[in-house]
């Protein structure tokens, strides 16, 4: 898998998990999906992704989004 597919998958994964700690735990998990959508939004905006920089750090195939 190269960074952009990682990027997203884990967003993704972290996005659904919060709405089901919301769920069956307490709604202030709700806040995990707020931080983790501003993050994907401002990537779009601005091109920088903390986890696509640690993954570049860690020497996973860039794609094309986060070249």
């Amino acid at each position: 898998m190269n960074i952009d597919r990682i990027v997203l998958t884990f967003a993704g994964s972290v996005i659904l998990l919060s709405i089901l700690l919301s769920n069956i735990h307490h709604s202030a998990w709700m806040w995990l999906t707020v931080f983790v959508g501003a993050n994907l939004l401002q990537a779009a905006f601005t091109g920088f992704c903390p986890l696509a920089k640690m993954l570049k750090a860690a020497e996973k195939k860039a794609g094309h989004a986060f070249d």
